[in-house]
């Protein structure tokens, strides 16, 4: 069994657990450093509320594509709330059918994030990126120099050039088990260098076993990643932990 204790989960929606305070509290006492992202910068207050008090939970401001035509009007309270944080996400594109038809609004307030980042300078991004890889790095290539923020691709489904493409832009990936289980993604997961990687849940939309998946469900992906680059799991958490103090300098 994998020791949670220094396990990283960058990618996880802890506000949208039946009860938002417990769910931090499990991430804490796990002892896995978890990022946990908003949607909506409505939920900023209290998740940072939440965080503040803890040793190992983040949380960042959000403003989620998927939720873009009803919510662009909210890009001026994410605005407001912007120097509070480091963590920017879970912010970014998609195109797939269901929100197609929004997608010029969220290319408008995914290139204000970045223009704003940029000015502000030293943020973490988590970005969502479904079928609209090209466009997400086109924007970050044209609005976020390399040295003023950091983006990390979470739940990456693009090809392995757009893959090389964000590697060559600075880019980290936050890599979940669903992917390490996907032959094509997994197949392009071994394209990224391990010291580009992060691990991630995804939590509560992804599942271990019969559940929700949770942050220390992480050490499902340690063991995987683990197995995919022939390394031990104690390799591979150092290894990770090591890419988070990186991004974090």
């Amino acid at each position: 069994m994998i020791a949670t204790a220094g396990l990283v989960d960058f990618h996880c929606h802890l506000d949208l657990y039946p009860d938002h305070a417990a769910a931090v509290q499990d991430a804490e006492a796990s002892g896995v450093f978890t990022l946990a992202v908003t949607t909506t910068p409505r939920a900023w207050p209290r998740n940072h509320e939440l965080a503040q008090r803890t040793k190992h939970v983040r949380a960042a401001l959000g403003l989620h594509p998927q939720l873009v035509a009803e919510r662009e009007n909210e890009i001026e309270l994410w605005d407001r709330y912007l120097a509070e944080t480091r963590y920017v996400g879970e912010v970014g594109l998609d195109a797939g059918p269901r929100f197609f038809k929004s997608l010029d609004a969220q290319k408008r307030v995914f290139q204000h994030v970045l223009q704003r980042c940029a000015q502000a300078g030293d943020k973490i991004i988590t970005v969502h990126s479904i079928r609209s890889a090209k466009m997400v790095l086109d924007l970050v290539e044209a609005h976020l120099p390399s040295e003023r923020g950091r983006i990390v691709l979470h739940w990456f489904t693009g090809t392995k050039s757009e893959a090389k493409r964000a590697l060559d832009l600075g880019c980290y990936f936050s890599i979940n088990a669903a992917m390490l289980g996907n032959e094509r993604h997994a197949s392009m997961v071994e394209c990224i260098p391990l010291e580009r990687m992060l691990t991630e849940t995804d939590g509560p939309f992804t599942r271990t076993g019969e559940r929700p998946s949770q942050p220390v469900d992480v050490a499902l992906v340690v063991k995987l990643l683990s197995q995919l680059r022939r390394m031990s799991p104690e390799e591979t958490t150092k290894a990770i932990r090591d890419n988070l103090r990186t991004i974090l300098l």
